[in-house]
C-alpha cells in the first residue's frame, strides 16, 4: 500500500517515460524506505504512544525506537487505515505524510551504492559488501560493512541495517578516489 501510493503520487511527477523507470524506482525506494518510515513515526509520536502502552520490560524503550519497529509499525498503520476507509483515502493520507520524504527523496536522491556499481562497472570492476562486524543487542544492532574491489578494501561503513551499513561504506568508497584507483 505503502509503495504503490508513492508510486502512483511519483509517476506522472517525474514523466517515467523520459526520465526512465529507473529513476523513478530509486526516488521511490528512498521515499519509503526504513528510515523513511521512522522518520514518519516519530514526527506522528508514535514511540511515544508505543511506549505509554507497552508493557514495562527490560529493553523495552531501545526496542520501539528502532528502525525496524518504527518501520514495520508505520506499515501496520497503513494497512489498518485502507482496511478502515480503503484505498484512496488511505493512498492521499500516505502521500501527504510522507512528503517531506518524497521531497528530500527527489532533491537528494540517495543511491549511493549503484552510484559505486555503475562507476566500476564502465572499467568491468565490481564491488563486494561483506558484514564486517555486528555490534549490540539483536533490538539495537549495529553493523559494520567492508565494500571490496577485488582484494581491495574500498570503504567501511556503519549503520543500524545492513543495507545502511552498504550505502555508507559505498559513499566512502566514492570519495576515496585513491583506493578505487589502488583496486583497478
Amino acid at each position: 500500500m505503502l509503495g504503490l501510493a508513492v508510486t502512483t503520487h511519483l509517476y506522472p511527477r517525474l514523466e517515467a517515460e523520459r526520465f526512465g523507470a529507473g529513476r523513478l524506482t530509486k526516488i521511490r525506494a528512498q521515499s519509503v524506505s526504513g528510515p523513511a518510515c521512522r522518520g514518519v513515526a516519530e514526527r506522528l509520536g508514535v514511540p511515544e504512544r508505543l511506549a505509554a502502552h507497552a508493557p514495562d520490560g527490560e529493553g523495552q524503550a531501545a526496542l520501539l525506537e528502532t528502525e525496524r519497529v518504527l518501520a514495520s509499525v508505520t506499515e501496520a498503520i497503513i494497512g489498518a487505515c485502507y482496511l478502515h476507509v480503503g484505498y484512496d483515502r488511505t493512498a492521499e493520507a500516505v502521500v501527504e505524510t510522507f512528503m517531506p520524504e518524497i521531497e528530500e527523496s527527489l532533491r537528494n536522491p540517495v543511491d549511493f551504492k549503484s552510484t559505486l556499481q555503475e562507476r566500476l562497472a564502465r572499467s568491468g570492476r565490481v564491488v563486494d559488501y561483506a558484514v564486517a562486524d555486528e555490534i549490540g543487542p539483536p533490538h539495537d544492532r549495529v553493523f559494520e560493512v567492508v565494500a571490496t574491489v577485488g582484494e581491495h578494501e574500498v570503504g567501511r561503513g556503519r549503520g543500524r541495517s545492513k543495507k545502511s551499513a552498504e550505502q555508507e561504506a559505498a559513499r566512502i568508497a566514492l570519495e576515496d578516489e585513491a583506493a578505487l584507483e589502488a583496486a583497478r
